[in-house]
């Protein structure tokens, strides 16, 4: 169990922003302008390039963003970027790290001010993004995610987006999590900071962050199979840590 220290003085966070990205010409300028309008005036905006092959790392670089590049070419890596973040900012003394999907059409410096607030203001150890979404999107979170933390992890199961890229945690806390040998490299990872910081006692609030509109939809809108990739790596996700918090029996409360 942890032992929560919260921030004595609220008016002067330091917070980082990160974007893990890959191929997200179309909206990583506006997503790092947006950024640097927040209330908390980021410190530092980052993103973590997967080796895109488009012109998204010119176009950080020229919104003002640290460019860093995925340490190994894999695909999806995207819980290694989120571990290369983590380790980036820890090196630069920030309090807070807000992580954010790359892709979203629609995103204004309010998510970052809703998400930091509160964190700071409620004194949660996390804080996580929901929205409103079209009813044909997150497949993967209706049919597998949920679904399956309603069976191993109930006590997480009321969570709206147990999937959200919209994350902001306590550099410590993130710290902890990451010091964890099974921190995943791709898709599961939104999924296992969830569940574990749950298991470790964080305090973990769900904020309204209002509608989101991403292109990643695009691909997918017309045939969700080309999500069966991430599917598996959630369940998966999702398998493994019921087995490593000796959860397996509580599938048997599940009719059939």
């Amino acid at each position: 169990m942890v032992t929560h220290m919260y921030f004595q003085d609220k008016s002067d966070v330091r917070v980082s922003v990160f974007f893990p990205a890959k191929n997200e010409q179309g909206t990583i300028e506006n997503a790092i302008l947006n950024a640097k309008e927040s209330i908390y005036r980021p410190s530092s905006i980052v993103v973590i390039d997967a080796y895109s092959t488009d012109n998204t790392v010119e176009l950080a670089k020229k919104a003002g963003a640290i460019v860093i590049e995925q340490p190994k070419p894999i695909f999806p890596g995207k819980g290694l970027a989120m571990k290369t973040g983590i380790r980036e900012c820890i090196s630069r003394s920030c309090d807070v790290i807000v992580f954010l999907d790359a892709d979203i059409k629609n995103l204004t410096s309010t998510w970052i001010d809703k998400l930091v607030s509160a964190l700071v203001e409620g004194n949660y150890d996390m804080t996580r993004g929901f929205y409103q979404r079209q009813s044909r999107d997150a497949a993967v979170t209706k049919l597998i995610a949920r679904p399956m933390l309603n069976i191993f992890f109930p006590e997480v199961s009321h969570f709206e987006q147990p999937l959200s890229g919209e994350v902001c945690a306590r550099t410590d806390t993130w710290q902890r999590l990451i010091d964890e040998q099974d921190c995943p490299d791709g898709w599961g990872i939104d999924i296992w900071f969830l569940i574990e910081a749950a298991m470790f006692g964080y305090n973990i609030k769900e904020v309204f962050l209002g509608s989101k509109e991403h292109t990643s939809f695009e691909d997918y809108k017309e045939d969700v199979s080309k999500l069966s990739k991430m599917a598996e790596q959630v369940e998966i996700t999702i398998i493994r840590e019921a087995i490593k918090h000796n959860r397996l029996d509580f599938q048997t409360s599940v009719p059939v």
